[in-house]
């Protein structure tokens, strides 16, 4: 017999059939890292996107230039957002066949093992989105998990701050490393790496781009969880997450709490949105009184809410 006459290899149904998609925008700092750290996945990796926001670095020769990954590039032209850059790259893939699509941030960096194993916690019904456990670089824990944004968990952040996560059910940030160390249900997690199933995807539709950056992902989960649909934690897949800016930048920062109510008022009725509205005004005001420049940001953008293009295109 003929090599042409050989008999075609069955594909294993046992591994999941994977595509990436990487939002970039002045990545090349941290994009070769994550890159290369695809290279050994314990999946299918079917196709490996880039959807460029624009770059004026090298981020996009750095993508084009990994030609050991199934590599595709989207050029979206200008900063678009980064839930827009999500639904250009989803677009550009063939979802046919496909098991899950990974939402990553190109300041990542992935074991071996971590697509693997968010694709095995997927197998059980009714999971659509599973996260992995975010480290710092310096290996220490990256709190990731939060509990439903409430009024009450608003107050107790603007009193007690960061603390407010440690005590109990207090704050919507969960803290407690202990709760880090066993898998499970959340509400909502950091959208820096996300395994969503196809399913989920063609059940909940695309990202909401008018949130352009920041909430996308928490709106995201939540509209994911109105239909049935689970976000689950597992703690053995690990990505080093580098970080974003929003803790030392006053007009990122100033994003991340206008999206923060504007999300609430999506959700409530009006009386429960004034009541979160002002008291996350309070707790801005009263840190910056303290002299906090971010927060002093966030006061006037909740006073006067900041063109969100704009600061996505300074």
């Amino acid at each position: 017999m003929t090599d042409n006459c050989r008999p075609a290899r069955e594909v294993d149904a046992t591994i999941p059939r994977v595509a990436i998609v990487i939002v970039t925008y002045n990545s090349a700092a941290v994009l070769d890292n994550c890159l290369r750290s695809l290279r050994s996945t314990g999946v299918d990796l079917k196709t490996v996107v880039v959807a460029d926001n624009g770059s004026r670095d090298d981020s996009l020769m750095i993508a084009k230039s990994a030609i050991d990954l199934p590599m595709l590039t989207v050029e979206l032209g200008r900063n678009a957002g980064y839930a827009a850059a999500i639904n250009a790259g989803i677009e550009a893939i063939d979802l046919a066949g496909l098991d899950a699509v990974l939402v990553l941030n190109p300041d990542c960096m992935l074991r071996s093992d971590t697509i693997a194993l968010l694709s095995r916690v997927l197998r059980e019904p009714r999971r659509g989105i599973a996260v992995p456990r975010l480290l710092n670089p310096d290996g220490t824990l990256q709190t990731s998990l939060r509990r439903t944004p409430t009024v009450r968990r608003a107050m107790a952040e603007a009193v007690l701050g960061a603390r407010a996560g440690h005590i109990g059910s207090l704050g919507e940030l969960i803290a407690d490393p202990a709760h880090y160390a066993k898998p499970g249900p959340a509400v909502w997690a950091t959208g820096a790496a996300m395994l969503i199933s196809t399913k989920t995807m063609a059940s909940i539709g695309p990202w909401d781009e008018s949130f352009l950056l920041y909430s996308e992902e928490t709106e995201y989960a939540l509209r994911a969880a109105d239909q049935g649909w689970t976000l689950w934690y597992e703690p053995a897949a690990v990505v080093e997450h580098v970080g974003g800016e929003s803790g030392t930048s006053p007009k990122l920062a100033a994003l991340v709490i206008v999206n923060k109510v504007a999300l609430f008022r999506r959700r409530h009725r009006f009386p429960t949105t004034a009541a979160f509205y002002l008291v996350v005004l309070f707790g801005e005001s009263l840190r910056a009184l303290t002299g906090r420049r971010i927060a002093r940001a966030a006061v006037v953008a909740l006073l006067r809410p900041v063109s969100r293009t704009r600061v996505l295109a300074d």
